[in-house]
């Protein structure tokens, strides 16, 4: 009995260690797949995410344009015969620059006012500058923006 049984122990161990070496990790050429496949996937978004990142920093431009849109629509509205906007006679002005704005400019007449928005530090070669024109109809202020920047870089709002 008691060979049997040293017999049935060691067969169980030698068992054991058969199911543990048999390699239950992966193989080099599997890892090596892996790797090329996290490559391959790495190399078509990184450009697509960096345009992204350009478009969102000139989209928050973009907003704060929308404080100096406010300010010409209510002007334009209360004295439709302004004819040169300034930041005294429309209220607005970008007293500091942001991270992404240099600067906000309005021009022009009240049938025709121009805000221009110049970006900055957004990554675009060159930073985009937006133009905002704003058209006054029947006593409603209509605006069209435009920009010099590649599309891939600006909302979908400013593309031409």
């Amino acid at each position: 009995m008691a060979l049997s049984t040293w017999f049935y122990r060691s067969h169980k161990l030698t068992h054991k260690h058969k199911i543990l070496s048999k390699g239950n990790g992966f193989t080099l050429i599997e890892l090596m797949i892996v790797v090329a496949v996290i490559a391959i996937i790495l190399t078509l978004a990184l450009p697509v995410w960096g345009d992204y990142m350009i478009r969102s920093k000139v989209s928050e431009a973009l907003n704060v344009s929308n404080a100096a849109k406010t300010a010409v629509s209510t002007t334009c509205q209360a004295d439709p015969l302004i004819s040169a906007l300034t930041p005294q006679n429309s209220g607005y002005s970008l007293t500091t620059p942001t991270q992404y704005i240099a600067n906000i400019n309005l021009s022009g007449p009240c049938t025709r006012s121009v805000i221009t928005v110049v970006t900055q530090s957004t990554g675009a070669s060159p930073d985009p500058i937006l133009t905002i024109t704003g058209t006054l109809e029947n006593g409603h202020m209509r605006f069209v923006c435009v920009s010099s920047g590649p599309n891939k870089h600006v909302p979908k709002t400013c593309r031409s």
